[in-house]
Parts: structure tokens; sequence; C-alpha cells
């Protein structure tokens, strides 16, 4: 049961993460080139979450033994 909701857990963050990427994409209408939008991608929290998110899916996927 721990590990489901750690799975859950980390696929919302996943999917929130990714929501603000989407989101983010307006940037390039400004100018910005696509390594400053990977730089300004890295400085938001809200994107952060995207590792967490991967780890806790690593995490939950991982078999005892």
């Amino acid at each position: 049961m721990k590990k489901i909701i750690i799975l859950g857990i980390g696929i919302l963050f996943l999917a929130i993460s990714i929501f603000f990427m989407i989101l983010y994409l307006n940037v390039f209408t400004f100018g910005y080139s696509f390594l400053d939008y990977v730089h300004f991608i890295n400085r938001k929290i809200e994107c952060l979450l995207f590792y967490i998110g991967f780890i806790l899916i690593v995490v939950g996927l991982k078999k005892k033994g």
C-alpha cells in the first residue's frame, strides 16, 4: 500500500511539472532560446517537482529483494 501511495504522489508531481513546462513554452515568443528556456525551467520550483516525482516513481517501482 505504501508503494502505491508513493507511486501516485510521484505521478502527480510529474503531471504538475510537465503541465507547467508546457505553459512556460510561451517564453519562446519573447525571444528566448532553447538554452534560456532550460535555465528558466530549472529555476522554477513547480518544475523542479519533475525530479522529485521521477525519484518517487523509481522508489515506488523498485522491487524488494
